[in-house]
């Protein structure tokens, strides 16, 4: 069911023209930019967007210029973990595993996950309560596991959230979601 859902969800977001993906993008980041949780934040993780996904490049460069701290993640595929690093310059990214953008290894820092206020999730698909349908790796759940005093957003076109999304033990719900329409606090839903 996973994968149908996965599959299903996927062509549809690539189907989306660049305009489409844009215009909805700078409407989720200003719907994202606007909460409290967002704004009280000094240390936000950010993913870095690749293959249609809202678009986080300009969010990434937006925050990085208001003097805050930005955060990354720096895939380990050997032992199928994401750490972070903080982000100095946009400049600083190269094309890393699974052609996202990430650090160039002599810009990496890596810092521990307690610093992170706020992490900004990317996935396939989600439900109200916060579950969540990645590409199928578990490198996000693995990391959300890592702390519990850090809030979680998922960033969403509104076609991707689904009445339910199958989860399973390991699998860790958000806290919240926004799309270009409206923020969901999951914790509500739960």
């Amino acid at each position: 069911m996973k994968d149908k859902l996965r599959g299903n969800l996927k062509k549809i977001r690539m189907n989306l023209s660049k305009e489409e993906v844009f215009e909805k993008s700078e409407k989720i980041k200003k719907n994202l930019f606007e909460m409290d949780d967002f704004k009280r934040a000094d240390n936000v993780l950010f993913y870095v967007s690749y293959d249609n996904e809202v678009i986080t490049h300009k969010m990434i460069k937006e925050y990085l210029s208001s003097g805050k701290e930005v955060f990354v993640p720096v895939t380990d595929k050997e032992n199928r973990c994401l750490n972070i690093s903080r982000l100095e310059r946009w400049g600083d990214l190269v094309v890393g595993a699974y052609d996202i953008l990430e650090p160039k290894k002599e810009c990496v820092k890596e810092l521990s996950i307690d610093l992170i206020d706020l992490v900004v999730v990317p996935g396939v698909a989600f439900d109200e309560s916060g579950n969540r349908l990645g590409h199928g790796m578990g490198y996000y759940d693995g990391f959300l596991k890592k702390s519990d005093k850090m809030v979680s957003i998922g960033l969403a076109f509104e076609f991707q959230v689904v009445d339910f999304v199958p989860f399973e033990k390991h699998d860790v719900p958000l806290d919240k979601i926004v799309t270009e329409k409206r923020v969901i606090d999951c914790r509500n839903f739960r």
